[in-house]
């Protein structure tokens, strides 16, 4: 092949791949294009097909949806559409040997994180999680591990405070989508250095399960508060209250006014400060400024606390 005409194959589902798969119809021939399958979403639990998929159907792209890349069909498909280089952005499937060594460039990851920081299947929300000041994406040629392949380029970006996963996510998509396009000619022309992660410094995001949103305030309103923004939208901040569950959409952090009262309250007292619902935690207070009650829409913490008298002190 020449390496300024490459056959593309573009592996992706949720939103965080748009921005990759219109940057690559603009400049590259893609034949072909796989995603996950269709799946129930919302309260109707209507089919709903992902996001990838949508888009490719616009480009009038050629699109599978194996639930795994493993089965005959799927595999024969790739190899008829003989693609020099795969590209892959949150695909959400782990590729085998096979396809990887299927294209003679090999299979090459946008991922959302420095490499070999935040391997794993939901880097953006750990790093939120864990209070990294930055963030980033890595392009990384695929190897059989999981995020282990070498690096063909990487770029920073800060993370703000009010970030959530999901507006990170959109900058970080568009910064993967760039560089990409920058750093595909270069890899495909032979002229990176590819460079090997230390396995030393690597740390790992595993996938999020419903459970990991639950809020323990026997841990800081600090690590709360991140736990917030990190598991906006999915899978979601939530607390129990008189046996329904509510979810936190955004919340702040105060710190322990340390009268003689707030000595003895224990993780989880619920309070009132400035109209608004707090709760205390290990280490100072946590704010509600928008909720979300079991079946209804979201509400301001002082709309929420009118129709709630009963709350706090």
């Amino acid at each position: 092949m020449c390496a300024m005409h490459p056959k593309l194959v573009f592996m992706g589902s949720p939103d965080f791949a748009i921005p990759v798969l219109q940057a690559l119809v603009e400049r590259y021939e893609v034949v072909g294009v796989v995603t996950q399958p269709d799946r129930p979403a919302g309260r109707g639990k209507v089919l709903t097909p992902p996001p990838v998929k949508s888009l490719a159907e616009r480009y009038q792209l050629p699109v599978i949806q194996p639930r795994r890349l493993s089965q005959p069909d799927a595999f024969a498909q790739l190899v008829a559409w003989q693609p020099d280089v795969i590209i892959v952005a949150a695909f959400g499937q782990i590729l085998k040997p096979q396809v990887l060594d299927l294209p003679a460039f090999g299979c090459v990851n946008v991922h959302a994180s420095l490499l070999p920081r935040w391997r794993g299947a939901a880097p953006i929300q750990a790093a939120i999680l864990h209070g990294d000041k930055q963030t980033g994406v890595t392009i990384m040629r695929m190897d059989a591990g999981i995020d282990t392949g070498g690096i063909l380029s990487q770029q920073a970006i800060e993370i703000h405070p009010q970030d959530t996963s999901l507006s990170l996510s959109a900058r970080l998509a568009e910064l993967g989508a760039d560089l990409l396009l920058e750093s595909l000619p270069e890899y495909l022309s032979g002229r990176i250095h590819i460079q090997e992660q230390d396995d030393q410094l690597a740390t790992y995001a595993p996938m999020l399960k419903k459970e990991d949103g639950s809020l323990d305030f026997l841990r800081s309103a600090q690590t709360l508060e991140r736990q917030v923004r990190a598991f906006n939208p999915w899978p979601g901040a939530y607390m129990e209250w008189k046996g329904q569950l509510i979810k936190i959409l955004r919340a702040h952090t105060l710190p322990n006014q340390m009268s003689e009262a707030e000595t003895s309250w224990e993780p989880g007292t619920k309070l009132r400060v400035d109209n608004l619902p707090a709760l205390s935690t290990a280490e100072g207070l946590l704010v509600l400024d928008v909720l979300q009650p079991a079946g209804k829409k979201a509400l301001s913490g002082s709309e929420f606390l009118n129709g709630a008298r009963d709350w706090g002190r």
